[in-house]
């Protein structure tokens, strides 16, 4: 028993150590914003300048990322969903969202410092557009073995991790924000199509947002399971006010 408690915190342990570990120290950021908004990136999802997540060449989609600007300590941690920069000299492209928070919208690019807050493993698609980007950026890629590649199935994971719940309050689900509200109309018909009641077309601006709402606390595990499994991989769980 006491040697499964030590493993248990030795594996624990380590996992810490390895999340605190710098991925790369200075390195360029850029960020992507307008001009890509509400199109389909390399994972297949549509970008959404108005969420935390990022470009990488090489590293698996759905890694989580903490990234440093240098010049002023702001830090922000995004999810890898997009393949690039195809610059030699920039790391990372950072949705509008990261850059906001790292506070380099006027500059464009900052020096920043990653950490890998987690590592996934590649699936067929991650592991096919990381080495076509390596080969474009003209940057060596280690294959991973065939046993330490993700099924595509697994790769599903929601952009928001569990939150605990209020109970008796009620909740919206987010599901997309886009440009162009003909892509809204689709999003939405595709929910109500798989059985999903109260989806709603919301305008914020130029954005149009697509949502599921008033979920009932004790309904909303249930209404993201069932998201998972009709292929709805990415929302956002909010809180009504």
């Amino acid at each position: 028993m006491k040697k499964i408690l030590y493993l248990i915190f030795f594996l624990t342990a380590s996992a810490a150590a390895f999340a605190q570990q710098p991925y790369k120290m200075k390195v360029q950021a850029s960020y992507y914003a307008d001009d890509f908004h509400g199109k389909k990136t390399s994972s297949g999802e549509i970008f959404n300048m108005n969420e935390f997540t990022c470009a990488h060449k090489t590293l698996p989609f759905n890694t989580i990322l903490k990234v440093t600007n240098l010049a002023n300590g702001k830090s922000v941690q995004v999810r890898v969903n997009d393949r690039g920069p195809f610059v030699s000299t920039r790391e990372i492209d950072l949705s509008r969202a990261a850059a906001v928070k790292l506070d380099m919208l006027r500059s464009g690019t900052a020096e920043v410092r990653l950490e890998i807050v987690r590592l996934t493993e590649h699936s067929t698609l991650s592991l096919v557009t990381a080495k076509k980007a390596a080969q474009i950026a003209g940057i060596p890629f280690e294959e991973p073995p065939e046993n330490n590649r993700l099924p595509e199935k697994k790769q599903e994971i929601s952009s928001n991790p569990p939150e605990p719940l209020e109970k008796g309050r009620l909740y919206d689900i987010q599901l997309g924000s886009f440009g162009k509200k003909e892509n809204a109309d689709a999003l939405a018909r595709r929910l109500v199509k798989a059985g999903f009641k109260d989806v709603v077309l919301q305008k914020n601006g130029k954005l149009t947002r697509v949502l599921i709402r008033k979920i009932p606390a004790e309904k909303v595990r249930e209404t993201e399971q069932k998201l998972r499994d009709e292929g709805f991989s990415e929302y956002t769980v909010k809180l009504r006010k």
